[in-house]
């Protein structure tokens, strides 16, 4: 079995990576060679020690582990992530075959392996005996025809992988029987720095959020925190913040309460940051959401540091603190016209729980911000150096905060007028002066290294898109180039929906078109006639909205593969409506009615495009139609297009960059 899932793994990985050939090489475990001792009383590292030295001291680069064999924390100096290509975790009983469990006798000799198995067979049959049993898939079952045992527990996985599917007697539920952590699962350990591997981690793993919930009610929230929670797997939330925004969480998401107030820690700190990373190693979509806002006495420096120590993406997403709470929320304005023109804020508390001093010597010390001072930045940094500060003081200048088009020019009270000068600025910028100006978030961890994606996608796939972009470690640059409005012809067929016999839809766009046409109308989805679909994207759409495609073509996803589905299924009799964009053409239309078809080929939509002042600053494109294409190019021609990395989705999109002479790196 591990050699055969190892190889299906490192199959899978080399499909992914063109560029890369995985060796693999046979070494048994303790847990290979002694098969005496019971599972339930081994070491945890019973299946993993001999593989994790080799990984060590060089021998291998890596190994491919079952990733509930993994012991927790793994050992010192390894790393690990685990792979997304996961079997059902469930377990499920054996018996020997042509037997049933209403077969067995009354105190049937059962198989078990663990605590958690035991425990359930005890419950399930009380009368039977608990044997330990040990041995590779194929020795335990032959011990169990042998007549050994009356009935073993097994995980489903092992058997699939195994192509022994058959043997399976029952299966168990989750609910009845909770899988271990990983099972179905399996996990790739290298040594802790390979940057190879974390490379090749950053494809299966997401960025971890750090949000700010904002304090007192989920009211101080962001719409992007929501959204957050929204996606999330796990969440490890504070206690300071409105605690109805865990109800935004998705159904399934694990949650683990982390808060800390003054003298009651519910984790300690090394335990939080020990918790994200670890589910984020496992693929999931980690949301750290804290009280107010994670950069105001957060210790988010502290649970970044961490990832970063291990290659690990992120993001942070600030929220309304309780600075701003108590000032904005009360009346107390900390800037007022001709009486306040800043704030000074901090704690007396030092690092480990002491109280430190407040006076003039610690204030100085503190970092200032200068808000609409751009066009003084180098006056004032004259004058902070006039009154003692240091030239060689960290500065910086973040323009645009909290937009996509953020950017930031560093330097030292020395020299950070000369730089802000030196170039125009069209965003609003705040400058920062202060040892914290000398730090910054590590932005080039995760597959998209940081880079900038700008997505033309419409509205409708733009939420999607950004997502991905962002679980990458990226920052989606949303400018959805075209707007598909729905036509009035369309809306007055919808009406009279039941006169066809078939409806085809050729794109996830169409669907989603189509589908908001039909709540709109409120049309009985009952009266909905076949619908035929060009592929599983599109069918998939169509579940959204309740319905099922009835029709959509194994492979060929294009008008060439509709319209051989077309030839097979349609007769004189066929009454066919036709949904498209403005921009599909009439060729599977017309050849429907070349085989006798009454079809009525109605423009569902119009790709109307979207006009922006200027381009933003990119480092990759995606475009997901010809359409959207056509106005970019008409917006800011190709120029920009030349040297960055150009994504495209469906050949119609990639000839009509081709077209415009563009060259397409990336084709989805």
């Amino acid at each position: 079995l591990a050699r055969i899932q190892t190889r299906k793994a490192l199959d899978r990985l080399e499909s992914e990576l063109p560029d890369c050939r995985f060796e693999d090489v046979a070494f048994t475990s303790p847990g290979d060679r002694d098969l005496k001792t019971d599972l339930r009383e081994s070491p945890a590292d019973f299946f993993t020690r001999d593989l994790d030295e080799k990984v060590l001291n060089g021998e291998l680069d890596c190994a491919v582990h079952s990733a509930k064999d993994v012991p927790d924390p793994v050992c010192e100096g390894l790393d690990w992530f685990w792979l997304p290509w996961r079997e059902d975790p469930r377990d499920v009983l054996i018996l020997p075959p042509g037997r049933q469990v209403t077969d067995l006798p009354e105190n049937p000799r059962i198989g078990v392996s663990s605590d958690r198995r035991e425990a359930y067979c005890l419950k399930r049959f009380p009368k039977g005996q608990q044997v330990p049993i040990r041995g590779n898939i194929g020795e335990r079952l032959q011990q169990l025809d042998d007549g050994d045992y009356d009935l073993v527990v097994m995980a489903s996985a092992a058997l699939i992988r195994l192509g022994l599917e058959d043997r399976i007697t029952e299966w168990i539920s989750a609910e009845e029987l909770p899988p271990p952590d990983g099972q179905g699962t399996l996990c790739i350990t290298f040594r802790q720095g390979d940057v190879r591997f974390n490379r090749i981690r950053t494809l299966f793993i997401k960025a971890v959020t750090f949000a700010g919930g904002g304090v007192g009610s989920s009211g101080t929230c962001t719409l992007d925190v929501v959204k957050a929670v929204q996606r999330c797997d796990v969440c490890l939330h504070d206690a300071l913040m409105g605690q109805e925004l865990l109800d935004f969480l998705p159904t399934g998401a694990q949650v683990f309460h982390v808060g800390k107030r003054c003298g009651r820690h519910s984790l300690p700190q090394p335990e939080i940051t020990e918790l994200i990373s670890r589910y984020a190693r496992r693929g999931l979509r980690v949301v750290r959401l804290k009280g107010g806002d994670p950069g105001v006495f957060g210790r988010l420096a502290e649970e970044v540091d961490h990832l970063e120590a291990l290659g690990l993406p992120y993001r942070a997403l600030p929220g309304v603190s309780s600075l701003v709470a108590a000032s904005t929320g009360t009346g107390m304005l900390l800037t007022r016209r001709g009486l306040s023109r800043g704030f000074c804020a901090m704690t007396p508390r030092e690092a480990g729980g002491g109280v430190g001093g407040i006076g003039p010597v610690e204030r100085q010390q503190l970092p200032i911000v200068f808000y609409m001072s751009v066009s003084v930045t180098g006056r004032i940094a004259e004058e902070l150096i006039a009154e003692g500060q240091s030239a060689e003081t960290p500065a910086a200048v973040v323009f645009g905060a909290g937009s996509d088009e953020m950017y930031v020019v560093s330097g030292t009270l020395a020299d950070i007028g000369e730089k802000v000068g030196a170039r125009k600025h069209e965003l609003p910028g705040a400058l920062i002066v202060g040892e914290v100006a000398g730090h910054r978030y590590r932005t080039e961890l995760g597959a998209l290294q940081g880079q900038r994606v700008l997505l033309t996608c419409s509205h409708a796939l733009i939420e999607k898109a950004s997502g991905t972009v962002t679980d990458l470690g990226g920052v989606p640059m949303c400018r959805p180039l075209i707007e598909l409005v729905a036509t009035s012809e369309a809306r007055e067929h919808l009406e009279r929906i039941d006169e066809y016999d078939w409806i085809v839809l050729t794109s996830p766009s169409a669907v989603r078109c189509f589908g908001a046409l039909l709540r709109e109308a409120h049309v009985d989805l009952r009266r909905v006639p076949k619908l035929v679909t060009c592929g599983g994207g599109t069918s998939a759409e169509l579940e959204q909205f309740g319905l099922k495609a009835d029709i959509e073509p194994d492979a060929h996803f294009s008008a060439q593969g509709m319209m051989m589905i077309v030839s097979e299924l349609v007769t004189p009799e066929t009454r066919v409506l036709r949904l498209r964009s403005d921009k599909a053409g009439s060729a599977l239309a017309d050849a429907m009615r070349e085989q006798g078809a009454a079809v009525e080929d109605v423009i569902l939509y119009n790709n109307e495009p979207v006009a922006y002042d200027s381009a933003p600053a990119f480092d990759s494109v995606f475009f997901a139609s010809a359409s959207a294409v056509e106005v970019f190019v008409d917006l800011w021609g190709t120029e920009l297009l030349e040297s960055t990395t150009v994504v495209a989705i469906g050949i119609p999109t990639v000839a009509a960059l081709e077209k415009q002479g563009v060259t397409v790196d990336v084709v989805g």
